[in-house]
């Protein structure tokens, strides 16, 4: 599904991804984590080409778009909620899911983004703006998912989020993952949420890949010792 291969990004004269290398398998949820700053959201911008890399290579479903645009890598099936949402608060909810579309890949709203989040199908005609941060984040996923994705890009959904609501992502991304037709790359720093969902894990720190290994070993693998403050 995804490979990347020797990646590396600079800002300035910062290396801030170092010689990064990994595959995303088709289906399933890898987790990559990490403490803040180390590089884990300027990878996945890396990887939608919302950043440049100065070297090293990314393959995704058998193309190389390592310079390819953002645009291109919709139009291929890489889709992307960032860090913070950057939902459109003065577009309505159906506006702003409706701009998922823009990738081309299919026309509408796919029926189980409501069975996911019914608290949107009651929301179509309110802005952006005026749902909770909780709503918010359902919305960008939702946004992402109209594109039909192959493989979804998820910056730290649970950032901000009441507890209720994030037992409700956990059980939508854990529907995705397990439906086998899409892949999910989540940035993480929850350890429990992360861990609950996690098929396969990476651990960074200071721009590098520092441990790998298979969702069901994080524990024994001392992962949230990478993550604790």
């Amino acid at each position: 599904m995804l490979t990347v291969q020797g990646m590396n990004q600079y800002y300035g004269g910062s290396h801030t991804v170092r010689a990064v290398s990994f595959e995303v398998d088709d289906g399933g949820c890898m987790a990559l984590l990490g403490r803040n700053g180390v590089g884990k959201t300027t990878l996945l911008k890396c990887l939608m080409g919302l950043l440049g890399v100065r070297s090293g290579k990314i393959v995704f479903d058998g193309v190389d778009i390592t310079k390819a645009t953002p645009y291109a890598r919709a139009a291929l099936g890489l889709g992307y909620v960032p860090q913070g949402r950057e939902i459109f608060p003065r577009l309505s909810v159906e506006e702003n899911l409706r701009l998922g579309q823009a990738s081309g890949r299919g026309k509408g709203i796919p029926s189980y983004i409501y069975e996911m989040f019914p608290v949107l199908k009651g929301m179509l005609n309110r802005r952006g703006g005026d749902l909770s941060g909780g709503q918010q984040q359902q919305l960008a996923i939702g946004r992402a998912l109209v594109g039909r994705p192959k493989l979804l890009l998820l910056d730290e959904p649970t950032e901000g989020i009441q507890p209720s609501i994030i037992k409700d992502i956990e059980r939508a991304i854990r529907g995705l993952a397990g439906s086998g037709e899409m892949s999910i790359l989540l940035v993480e720093q929850y350890y429990d949420f992360a861990q609950s969902l996690a098929d396969q894990y990476l651990v960074m720190s200071r721009g590098e890949i520092v441990q790998r290994g298979e969702g069901n070993t994080m524990a024994q693998d001392n992962v949230k010792a990478w993550i604790a403050v």
